[in-house]
């Protein structure tokens, strides 16, 4: 009797489609499932139970934990079959029980996940959600279709997230948070609905912000939640923020830009 050969690193209990792109260096666990229209690129490791299907695209260097979903339909009545995607890129660390949905065609028809991105247990990133680099998602928070979540956010535990809510670059989520508002750069929020609380300074700090840098940001939270002011004037006082901290002035752009794209049925979290 002549036994398939199993490559090396692959469970002889997983099944994996012929048509599926694994590199020679992808390790996959017990009973894992993975389909015909799915790449998974050099380094990346498959935990135990997962089932990967769908068009999905994964980087390199990826650890996945067991019991995953990766790549199902989108949860939308909407969906009818259409070839959308989830693209996942390099070294992320995908903890157990997440699930993340392809995109469906009634957006950019693709979900988006970036590089080194750390996602704890019991996730879910729901269809034409964009996830930017270097985010940390705690357990259970769960983002519904079309989020676009920037860089170093973070995001606590049980955080919900309304559909086409964005949440700016270095923002923060304390544990239980409901987002149905834009999220500004850096601003620390809490409560159900979310409620600006502060900025996120420590974590600029971390990520070596410079002194005159975390002044500018403080300016831009007292423009935005102490001084009273509309967001045109509080827009206005922010870009005047240059002339005293140079330095700031990517900061203070990406932060005109976000407030720009706001639109006035949604708001920012105040």
């Amino acid at each position: 009797m002549n036994l398939p050969v199993v490559p090396a690193g692959i469970h002889a209990t997983a099944l994996i489609d012929p048509l599926a792109e694994l590199d020679s260096s992808v390790t996959v666990g017990p009973y894992s499932v993975i389909g015909p229209h799915v790449r998974v690129g050099a380094g990346t490791t498959i935990g135990a139970h997962c089932v990967i299907e769908g068009h999905t695209t994964i980087g390199r260097d990826n650890r996945i934990f067991h019991f995953n979903s990766l790549g199902a339909v989108p949860q939308d009545k909407k969906y009818a079959g259409e070839p959308c995607e989830l693209v996942i890129g390099d070294r992320n660390t995908i903890r157990e029980f997440c699930s993340f949905n392809i995109g469906s065609p009634g957006d950019r028809g693709v979900t988006r996940l970036g590089d080194d991105n750390w996602i704890m247990a019991y996730v879910h990133i729901a269809h034409d959600c964009t996830v930017g680099n270097q985010t940390i998602f705690a357990n259970n928070t769960t983002l519904a279709g079309h989020v676009q979540v920037g860089d170093w956010v973070i995001l606590g535990g049980f955080t919900g997230v309304h559909q086409f809510v964005r949440l700016g670059a270095h923002s923060f989520t304390a544990i239980s948070s409901v987002l149905v508002a834009d999220l500004p750069p850096f601003v620390m929020c809490q409560g159900q609905p979310a409620e600006a609380r502060s900025m996120n300074f420590e974590g600029l700090r971390r990520r070596g912000f410079s002194a005159d840098r975390i002044s500018a940001v403080k300016a831009m939270h007292k423009a935005l939640y102490r001084d009273g002011l509309t967001l045109e004037q509080a827009m206005a006082s922010i870009a005047e923020l240059t002339e005293k901290y140079p330095e700031s002035t990517p900061d203070v752009q990406m932060m005109l830009s976000f407030l720009e794209q706001t639109s006035p049925r949604r708001g920012i979290v105040r």
